[in-house]
C-alpha cells in the first residue's frame, strides 16, 4: 500500500480529527489529558484509558462538555496486557473503529543505580515499554483488520535519547527502548499505512511535576546541560506544548512522516 498524498487539501481539513477515534492511556491528568483536549477540540472521539477511573471519568465529561463531542472513560492498567487489550477492543466496539492510539501512559523511577532492585528495574520496563508495545500491537491489528490505516505515538522522553540526571536507570533505559521501538515499528507497518511517531519531551510542567521547576537547576548540574529546566526558551513546557505536537502527529499535517522521534524540549539539546 501507498500512504496517500494530502497536498490538496486546505489547511482546515488537514489538521481536523473529525470522524476518527482516538485511544490516549494515562490521560486523566497531565499530558495525557492535554492531549486527549487537542485531540477532543480537533473533532475527534476520545477514549481516555487511565488506571485512575475516577479521575479518569470527570476528565471525559468536562472535554465532552467543552467540546460537544463523544469522550468516554475506561480504567486501564499500563502494566496489565489483558487491560491494554481490552481497551483495544473497548474502543472498536464502542465507536467502530480505531484511528489513533497514544502510548502516554508511564512512571518515573528516583533510584540510584546500585539501589535499584530487579523487581524495581522491571516494573519500569513493564509499563513504559511493554506497555507501548502492547498498546501500539494491539492497535495495529484492529487498524489492520479495518483496512484504513491509522497512526501510533508513543511518548518517550529526553531520557530516551540521552542519560540524564543519577537515579534514572530504570527510565532512561525503559525510553531508550520506546524510541527504538518507535523505529521498528514504523517499518513493519508501513505497509498497512499505519504511521507510527515518538514524541520526546524535556521537564514539563504539569499538575504532578510542578516541583521540577527548581529541580530543574539541579539537574543541569548534575548533567551540564545548560537550560535542562526551561530550555532555550524562556521558560518550562507545558502539557499543551506536547498536546500540540502529538496531534499534529496524529493528523494529517504529518502524512509524511513515520519512524521520527520528535523532540519538544525548548532546546535543551540545541
Amino acid at each position: 500500500m501507498t500512504i496517500k498524498d494530502v497536498s490538496s487539501k486546505p489547511l482546515q481539513e488537514l489538521i481536523s480529527l473529525q470522524g476518527r477515534v482516538a485511544v490516549v492511556t494515562g490521560a486523566a491528568w497531565g499530558l495525557g489529558r492535554a492531549t486527549a483536549r487537542r485531540l477532543a477540540e480537533a473533532g475527534a472521539s476520545v477514549l481516555i484509558a487511565d488506571l485512575d477511573e475516577e479521575k479518569a471519568a470527570a476528565t471525559a465529561s468536562e472535554l465532552a462538555q467543552e467540546f460537544g463531542g463523544t469522550v468516554t472513560s475506561v480504567r486501564m492498567d499500563a502494566g496489565d496486557p489483558e487491560a491494554i487489550t481490552a481497551v483495544a477492543d473497548k474502543a472498536v466496539g464502542d465507536f467502530g473503529s480505531l484511528d489513533i492510539w497514544v502510548n502516554n501512559a508511564g512512571v518515573a523511577s528516583h533510584v540510584p543505580l546500585f539501589d535499584l532492585t530487579d523487581d524495581e528495574f522491571d516494573k519500569v520496563q513493564a509499563i513504559n515499554l511493554r506497555g507501548t508495545f502492547v498498546g501500539a500491537r494491539e492497535a495495529a491489528r484492529r487498524m489492520i483488520a479495518a483496512g484504513q490505516g491509522g497512526v501510533i505515538v508513543n511518548v518517550a522522553s529526553l531520557a530516551g535519547i540521552n542519560g540524564i540526571a543519577a537515579g534514572q536507570a530504570a527510565y532512561v533505559a525503559s525510553k531508550h527502548g520506546v524510541v527504538g521501538l518507535t523505529r521498528q515499528m514504523s517499518i513493519e507497518l508501513a505497509p498497512h499505512d499505519i504511521r507510527v511517531l515518538g514524541i520526546a519531551p524535556g521537564v514539563m510542567l504539569t499538575e504532578k511535576t510542578m516541583f521540577l521547576a527548581d529541580a530543574g537547576k539541579d539537574m543541569a548540574a548534575a548533567t551540564g546541560i545548560p537550560g535542562i529546566g526551561g530550555g532555550r526558551l524562556g521558560r518550562h513546557g507545558s502539557a499543551d506544548d506536547i498536546a500540540r505536537t502529538i496531534l499534529f502527529c496524529a493528523s494529517d499535517m504529518a502524512m509524511f512522516m513515520t519512524g521520527s522521534t520528535l523532540v519538544v524540549d525548548g532546546g535543551v539539546l540545541a
